[in-house]
């Protein structure tokens, strides 16, 4: 039987636990918190930007984590008791270390990388894949990540964060009008999109230039491959620049 790849993933965690803790979070976050599993989600402001995408991890009855990038711990942790009121929940930090398996195990099931993947916690297993193999995964399968193709400038649905983070049949949440105006009204100009790319990575925020236009700009990149906001008028088939390099969309 083959041994699963397995990488190190920087993490921070937030609890919620309490008879209203599921109450609260549906009523915070843009996905349900489910009866089992995990779910992905985004805590918005009531504009509709970002400010923490999350892994909701259903760990009891009336216990949840929430998993999300390193440095949004205090974030999280701050926005979510400042609009606790009256529900009877407690939030806080806890420390975990996690590691992703590329495979189908038990323990936290993960989207980010477009194979079957799986969060554990706090469990000593050897590393086979480094950052930067985990980043070409995370990049071939065109997830966002905060800080890199998550900031104030972007929405939810110009990153691809509609399917995976977003239900348009639970109740209200901080962002929910905008969100939902956006999706069955109105159009994005740009989307997130996969680049592959002859050479080098180039650095974030190299624009991606159609003809002499530049029609975009590069949020994440590896050798060869890359993320970047396009502009949706820009063929599939187009030749495109980046810095010094040629690219095309995948």
């Amino acid at each position: 039987m083959t041994t699963p790849e397995t990488a190190r993933r920087q993490r921070a965690y937030v609890r919620v636990q309490g008879p209203d803790a599921v109450d609260y979070l549906d009523r915070m976050l843009s996905n349900d918190v489910p009866e089992a599993g995990s779910v992905d989600a985004l805590l918005l402001t009531p504009k509709a930007r970002v400010i923490a995408p999350v892994l909701v991890w259903r760990r009891g009855p009336d216990d949840v984590l929430l998993l999300t990038e390193p440095e949004l711990g205090p974030t999280l942790l701050g926005q979510l008791t400042r609009m606790r009121f009256a529900a009877r929940c407690e939030i806080q930090l806890e420390e975990h270390s996690s590691t992703i398996v590329l495979a189908d195990v038990p323990g936290i099931p993960n989207r980010d990388y477009g194979r079957p993947a799986t969060e554990v916690l706090d469990e000593t297993l050897p590393a086979s894949l480094d950052d930067d193999g985990l980043e070409r995964l995370r990049i071939e399968a065109g997830t966002p990540r905060y800080g890199q193709e998550i900031d104030d400038r972007v929405l939810p649905a110009e990153a691809g964060l509609e399917a995976r983070a977003i239900s348009f049949s639970k109740g209200c949440y901080p962002g929910q009008e905008p969100i939902a105006r956006q999706h069955y009204r109105g159009k994005v100009n740009r989307r997130l999109r996969v680049l592959e790319v002859a050479g080098a990575a180039p650095p974030a925020e190299t624009p991606v230039v159609f003809g002499e236009k530049d029609v975009g700009r590069i949020t994440s990149a590896v050798a060869g491959l890359a993320l970047a906001y396009v502009r949706v008028e820009v063929p599939d088939d187009a030749e495109l620049r980046v810095g010094d390099a040629t690219a095309s969309l995948r």
